[in-house]
């Protein structure tokens, strides 16, 4: 055999070695977050959905809890799910590339773990990081989970727009929507009602737009944090819900998308749809 093969093959093993490494430490750095995660929870309060609270309420967030809920449902605190879809990847145009996610989110205190794996081209993977854990934010994108490409921390505007999309994905555990789960509503339009939610620092409000029947149909923020070159400005953000399906008696959308309200028009960037879903009732 010639020197040139046990070259490449020393160099094949090193980088298998190298990318085992990377991928261990960044499972490792989830089971990290997600203990933190659960470690910030808190207790008390119902266990279940008792539409006495709903007195009060705008006219279609009543008509929202009617329909994915039912009396005595046991509240949600926690959940664990997956997600497959694809994602733009690019800050101006169109190139989408699949990706795979796993996900776990807390009710009491508000706060989640996004664990994501985009494919970009054939070998080349980045690994990506979205989380609010007891006030704090965090984006990381990293390839292989090794270098990093992005990596945002801390308790203010990145804390702020985390707890936004805590909020706006809430129509996938419904009871935390709930006045008794720290939600207050104030109406808007016959058909469309805001949402505000309280956390450490933070207060959001997001305008949540019901369908007729019922269901959430988009969640609307005016200045979420975009990235734009090295500047991350206040940027209208919309997220539509469809394909609702009952589960665990819960009426939940099983898909998705997430966009950017810009000059030129919309900019989406997330398409999804979940593949399993599990959750910790109170």
């Amino acid at each position: 055999m010639s020197l040139f093969f046990f070259v490449f093959l020393a160099c094949v093993l090193v980088l298998a070695t190298v990318l085992v490494f990377a991928s261990a430490r960044w499972h490792s750095a989830t089971k990290a977050t997600r203990i933190k995660l659960e470690a910030a929870r808190v207790s008390g309060g119902p266990s279940r959905f008792d539409s006495g609270e709903l007195a009060g309420l705008p006219t279609p967030v009543v008509r929202y809890f009617r329909h994915v809920l039912g009396e005595g449902q046991p509240l949600v605190a926690a959940v664990r799910l997956e997600q497959k879809g694809t994602m733009n990847m690019r800050a101006q145009g169109q190139w989408w590339r699949p990706f795979a996610a796993t996900q776990r989110v807390e009710i009491k205190r508000p706060g989640f773990d996004w664990d994501a794996r985009i494919s970009l081209l054939p070998g080349l993977i980045v690994r990506v990081r979205d989380a609010y854990v007891a006030g704090e934010g965090l984006l990381q994108a990293s390839l292989y989970g090794l270098l990093n490409v992005v990596q945002l921390r801390g308790r203010g505007a990145i804390g702020r727009d985390e707890l936004m999309r805590y909020l706006a994905e809430a129509p996938l555990y419904p009871t935390a929507l709930l006045p008794s789960q720290g939600v207050q509503w104030e109406p808007e339009d016959a058909q469309s009602a805001w949402a505000t939610l309280k956390d450490g620092p933070h207060t959001v409000s997001l305008l949540f737009s019901f369908a007729p029947g019922g269901e959430v149909d988009s969640v609307w923020a005016p200045d979420r944090g975009r990235a734009k070159g090295r500047e991350v400005v206040p940027t209208p953000w919309l997220g539509r819900w469809w394909n609702y399906a009952q589960r665990d008696g819960l009426r939940i959308p099983l898909a998705g998308e997430v966009l950017w309200q810009l000059e030129q028009g919309e900019h989406p960037y997330w398409r999804g749809e979940l593949t399993e879903l599990r959750y910790t009732f109170s």
